[in-house]
């Protein structure tokens, strides 16, 4: 969790996304698309960082196994409910992962805290996530790329406010997130010649293979 809430807002690095707009997953999904190497040869690697232990830092573990559920051709997801990366395990599992992945292009997903008109606000763009910058532990950057979600209003007691988080919102903003990022999976697959994927299905939509 990133509970610096002017962290991306100062920096203006980040395109902002509501997770309410129409075709939000859409919109999404082109941002990462353009924020994709074009060498064919590197792994697309989601790091989802978070745990279940705290309803608004859940928001990464949901993404992960949302997509964990439907796998992509040539990307990989980190960070599940069942096996979330948090503080503690953070630096382990960026090891591992570079172990297993010859230089990956990772994406770094997380929750934070913002303004209360930002809340239900999905950042996107260039350059990691800090994980832990608001609650003084020196943890490393994570990816080229972040996506972050805005769960719940900082400013005064943040850790009450993390487990007190509506984990309707935070459902919801996992879906559009990994909707986005699956989209846009079968969209660089498709471009890149990769083999076809899995049917996402959803009660409102459905997104198919072509």
């Amino acid at each position: 969790m990133n509970m610096r809430p002017s962290f991306f807002e100062q920096r203006h690095s980040a395109n902002r996304i509501s997770y309410e707009e129409e075709n939000a997953h859409h919109v999404l999904s082109k941002e990462i698309i353009s924020l994709l190497p074009k060498e064919k040869n590197r792994s697309i690697v989601i790091v989802c960082i978070g745990t279940d232990r705290s309803t608004g830092d859940a928001l990464g573990p949901l993404i992960g196994t949302l997509l964990s559920e439907k796998p992509l051709a040539n990307f990989y997801v980190y960070g599940t409910l069942d096996d979330p990366i948090h503080a503690v395990n953070l630096e382990e599992k960026l090891a591992n992962i570079h172990q297993l992945h010859d230089n990956p292009f990772i994406i770094g997903i997380d929750a934070c805290l913002g303004k209360v008109k930002s809340v239900g606000i999905i950042q996107i763009g260039k350059g990691p996530v800090k994980p832990g910058a608001g609650v003084n532990k020196e943890l490393p950057n994570v990816g080229e790329a972040h996506i972050t979600g805005i769960v719940n209003v900082s400013g005064f007691m943040e850790f009450f406010v993390l487990q007190n988080t509506r984990l309707n919102l935070v459902l919801k903003m996992a879906k559009t997130i990994s909707r986005g990022i699956y989209l846009a999976g079968i969209s660089y697959n498709h471009a890149n010649s990769v083999s076809p994927t899995f049917n996402w299905n959803y009660e409102d939509e459905h997104v198919q293979e072509s």
